[in-house]
C-alpha cells in the first residue's frame, strides 16, 4: 500500500525574525545637480546596502534545534524522535504539475525560496507499527522567503483542490482531492489540508493532513498520516500545540 512504501523509505533512510522594511526617498535633482544614471546607480546601490544591514540573519539550525522535539520527549500519548536516515518528504518527492509541490514537500526547490536551514522530527506511538505517524519540519528563511512559502502552498491548495499526481522513486500516489482543514490559531498564519489518495495498488482510500504555520521567517509543517484506510481527523491539536509552545519559548 501507499503507506507502506512510504513508510519504508521514511524509515529507512520564534517567533525570532522579524521583517525590517527601508524606505528611502531619492528627490531629483534640477538643473547642474547630482541626477542621471550615475545618481540612480548611487541611489539603488545605497537602498540596497541599507537593506542588507537591517534585515535579520536568518534563523540558524541550532536554534532550530533547540525549538524543536528532543529524541524520547513525551507528547501526550506520542513520543518525539529523530529521523535516522534521510529525510522525510524530501526532494525525491515530487508532484505534476509542479505547481502542486508545496502540498507534497517544501524541501529546497519545491518554490522560489529555499530553506537555510531546517530540523525533522518523528512523533508516534513506537508500539503502533502501523498507526499515525506525524512528520514534523521546522525551516528557517532569509527575508521573506517564508512568506512566500506560504503564498505558494496556498496557491497549490486552489490549484490542486481537483487532484494531482505525487511522484517518488519508487512509486506514484494519486492525489484525488485537496480539501482546507481546520488551521490552528498561532503564528503569523497557517494553513490545513486534507488529502485523498488512491494507494498504489488503485484499491483503497487514504487520507493524510498537512498543517503549516508561519511564524516570522520559520515554518512549522505538520503532517500526519497512517498505514491504512483511518481517517484520523487532522494532525492532533496536541503534537502541534507543544510543538509551538516550545518554539515560542525558545526565542
Amino acid at each position: 500500500m501507499f503507506r507502506a512504501v512510504r513508510g519504508a523509505v521514511v524509515r529507512g533512510a520564534a517567533v525570532w525574525a522579524v521583517a525590517g522594511a527601508v524606505v528611502l526617498g531619492v528627490a531629483g535633482c534640477s538643473g547642474g545637480g547630482e541626477g542621471g544614471a550615475d545618481g540612480k546607480a548611487d541611489a539603488s546601490t545605497s537602498a540596497s546596502a541599507s537593506a542588507s544591514a537591517v534585515a535579520p540573519a536568518p534563523v540558524t539550525r541550532a536554534r532550530l534545534t533547540a525549538a524543536s522535539f528532543t529524541d524520547g520527549e513525551k507528547v501526550g500519548k506520542y513520543t518525539a524522535s529523530e529521523y535516522a536516515l534521510g529525510v522525510p518528504l524530501g526532494e525525491n518527492y515530487t508532484a505534476a504539475p509542479a505547481v502542486c509541490q508545496p502540498l507534497v514537500s517544501l524541501a529546497a526547490g519545491a518554490t522560489a525560496f529555499d530553506p537555510v536551514a531546517e530540523v525533522h522530527r518523528r512523533v508516534d506511538i513506537p508500539d503502533e507499527i502501523l498507526g499515525l505517524t506525524v512528520s514534523v519540519q521546522l525551516r528557517s528563511y532569509a527575508a521573506r522567503g517564508a512568506r512566500g512559502v506560504m503564498k505558494a502552498l496556498g496557491a497549490a491548495g486552489r490549484a490542486c483542490a481537483g487532484g494531482f499526481t505525487e511522484e517518488r522513486a519508487v512509486a506514484r500516489a494519486k492525489y484525488l482531492s485537496v480539501e482546507p482543514a481546520a488551521a490552528p490559531g498561532v503564528g503569523d498564519e497557517a494553513r490545513a489540508y486534507r488529502f485523498t489518495i488512491r494507494d498504489v495498488k488503485g484499491e483503497a482510500k487514504l487520507y493524510e493532513y498537512l498543517t503549516v504555520v508561519r511564524s516570522g521567517s520559520v515554518t512549522l509543517a505538520f503532517r500526519a498520516e497512517i498505514t491504512g484506510t483511518q481517517d484520523v481527523g487532522g494532525v492532533p491539536a496536541e503534537i502541534v500545540r507543544a510543538q509551538w509552545e516550545k518554539f515560542r519559548s525558545a526565542r
